[in-house]
């Protein structure tokens, strides 16, 4: 009992010298509060992008089929702002004219829309829209992507050769300042473009290789082509099968027919909604595991900062040790009280650390487009992380204090 109680009373007496020098503990667990802070709020971006632009995909619907060029490359975001804009792609290829009539001429294919970029300056009533893009596509491309219009309409088959367009909410109140501008009228190219519609918000999601089409005005894809003599690129096709149940079969279908227009080897991928949220999941993924390798860097450099402390500590101590050990104490005794402190130290640094975390999350939700997700395995991970890393670090120090001659520590002063 006598032994036990020891025990308890050095374990106190390590949490109190934690406690009793704040300022100095708090400079010590430094490190490991930014180490696990960083750690959960990397996982919760990353498990919050994930999750939505698996919401994107899902509310496109999973029969969707995108059809891309493979050889579309990250952008150097030099250049025209209209192409940059547009998930900073560089065009090193693009769908043909001829790609979009052959997609929708396969069997089975119910509708099928291009996303054509035209570069060019657009003229509203506030000047040059330097922010946007503009994308000519057709009629089906409302219903492809499950947006519904705000105000007016969307395209129609009968807009087809007409200066008509369709905005989103941010170009709508660049362009004109205001919500509603139905009937208005814009420049572009040189021609004017009256407004017939304004889309309802879209749920943009960053990080994803998917464009934010609220900055984006919407035009006939014949118009479009025309206004560039058939040199405007089509980044991407979407189409949609008539029967939900036949989306493999008709997205095969959709390959072959385009390799066979191309002479055997299009280099046009053709991705079902699942492997759409693959490809950016692999992005995401990378990322992730790089930023968090970078904030687990941080922790171990926490753990050697708890080590050097420790260390100071120690040699700071060497009389107060040489007088527990007089008094009875085992070396077993001084080293759980030496480990006790690393431990607190660690422990205190996380605990700090995961508010900080909630409290960027919460500071993302509100000023960016990130949603991110704390999980409970992303804090229990970063916790145990740097509760591990500081008493393994704290073992060194521990140590060395509980092997001190008691004769020789007394003798210090």
């Amino acid at each position: 009992m006598m032994k036990s109680s020891l025990t308890r009373g050095h374990v106190k007496t390590g949490l109190d010298t934690v406690r009793n020098a704040k300022l100095h503990s708090f400079w010590t667990m430094f490190g490991v509060i930014v180490g696990v802070a960083s750690v959960i709020t990397i996982l919760a971006i990353g498990t919050g992008v994930s999750r939505q632009v698996s919401g994107q995909i899902h509310h496109l619907g999973k029969d969707t089929i995108t059809i891309r060029p493979t050889q579309i490359h990250p952008g150097s975001g030099q250049g025209n702002s209209n192409v940059s804009l547009v998930s900073d792609l560089g065009f090193g290829a693009s769908l043909r004219p001829r790609d979009i009539t052959t997609v929708a001429g396969v069997k089975g294919v119910g509708a099928s829309a291009p996303l054509t970029i035209v570069t060019g300056k657009v003229s509203g009533d506030n000047g040059n829209y330097d922010e946007g893009f503009v994308i000519g596509t057709s009629s089906d491309l409302s219903s492809l992507l499950n947006q519904s219009v705000a105000y007016g309409s969307f395209l129609t088959p009968g807009d087809d050769g007409s200066n008509a367009a369709v905005l989103g909410q941010r170009a709508a109140e660049a362009l004109f300042n205001e919500d509603v501008p139905l009937g208005r009228s814009f420049t572009f190219h040189g021609q004017r473009f009256v407004v017939r519609g304004i889309f309802n918000n879209f749920t943009s999601t960053p990080l994803s290789q998917e464009t934010d089409f609220n900055r984006a005005i919407f035009i006939p894809n014949d118009v479009a082509e025309g206004l560039t003599n058939n040199a405007a690129p089509t980044y991407e096709i979407i189409a949609r099968p008539s029967n939900p149940s036949q989306t493999s079969q008709v997205a095969a279908a959709i390959k072959n027919a385009l390799d066979s227009s191309h002479g055997g080897v299009s280099n046009i991928a053709v991705l079902q909604g699942n492997q759409n949220l693959a490809t950016n999941q692999n992005i995401l993924d990378l990322l992730t595991r790089l930023i968090a390798g970078v904030a687990a860097i941080s922790l171990l450099v926490g753990g050697v900062g708890i080590m050097n402390v420790m260390m100071v500590s120690v040699a700071e101590r060497t009389h107060e040790i040489g007088i527990r050990k007089a008094v009875g104490a085992t070396n077993r005794q001084i080293l759980g009280q030496f480990i006790t402190e690393a431990a607190a130290l660690s422990l205190g640094g996380a605990l700090i650390g995961i508010v900080l975390a909630f409290a960027i999350e919460l500071a993302l939700r509100v000023f960016t487009t990130l949603q991110p997700v704390i999980t409970w395995q992303a804090v229990v991970l970063a916790a145990g992380f740097s509760l591990f890393a500081g008493i393994l670090f704290g073992t060194v120090p521990a140590l060395k204090a509980a092997r001190r001659d008691p004769i020789e520590a007394l003798r210090s002063e």
